[in-house]
């Protein structure tokens, strides 16, 4: 079986690559660079897919398609601005927003299943992007898949979300399962050395481990007891607004 997958190099996308290659798939792993701030998940993407050919046959190729960065700049990832530093579910966090970055991306790996004869497209949306995030929903999934469906009919796509039903917390409990190796991840908005810790990402990232009674492997000790303080403390703030 082979399939195309969308990459990013975080904890969804990477969980989601040795969710398939369990299942038996040949993948066929696509790293897109749109014109981010900075580079870090997609050297991120390119370790956990090295990290993943133990596990099965991946195929890894990171895109350049940072010439349509001037078409979609807006928003804190991609225009001028700021990282909000809130919680993920929050109205602030529409900013994070990619002008129908999942459409784009989806619409190119379609287009190389058909080259490389897969009949799967698959994306890491799940649950917890719901409320932010109108190409994450199922609604969207089965609107594009129809749609890719129909614009290849004579070569037919699926795309598909098989974490779409599940919160973040729910897709580390399967990776510490499949044993993905989370401290090649990168999830937070800020490009530095390391993770900021308080920006949408981290919390989310942060509160997933916490679920699951799991450290964060990406985090040192120390950094790892800040990320707690630094949840709780903004949880706090949060409920008290």
């Amino acid at each position: 079986m082979k399939c195309v997958m969308l990459l990013s190099g975080g904890v969804d996308s990477s969980t989601l690559l040795y969710y398939l290659l369990d299942k038996g798939y040949r993948v066929y792993a696509l790293t897109f660079y749109y014109g981010q701030k900075h580079s870090k998940e997609l050297e991120s993407a390119k370790k956990v897919a090295e990290n993943a050919k133990s596990r099965g046959e991946v195929e890894h190729i990171t895109v350049d398609i940072s010439t349509i960065h001037d078409l979609i700049s807006f928003g804190a990832l991609t225009g001028k601005e700021e990282i909000p530093k809130k919680f993920y579910t929050e109205e602030s966090q529409k900013i994070t927003i990619v002008p129908n970055r999942n459409m784009i991306l989806l619409s190119i790996a379609a287009g190389y299943a058909v080259k490389m004869s897969a009949k799967e497209v698959y994306y890491a949306a799940h649950l917890s992007d719901y409320s932010i995030y109108p190409d994450c929903r199922k609604e969207f999934v089965k609107a594009l898949d129809t749609a890719v469906y129909l614009g290849n009919l004579w070569n037919p796509v699926e795309v598909k979300a098989p974490f779409v039903d599940m919160t973040k917390a729910d897709i580390v409990k399967l990776g510490l399962r499949l044993d993905v190796p989370y401290e090649l991840t990168w999830s937070c908005y800020e490009g530095g050395e390391r993770p900021c810790l308080s920006c949408g990402t981290c919390l989310e990232r942060t509160e997933a481990f916490m679920t699951n009674s799991a450290k964060d492997p990406l985090l040192t000790n120390e950094e790892w007891e800040r990320a707690i303080e630094i949840y709780h403390r903004m949880k706090n703030e949060s409920e008290s607004d």
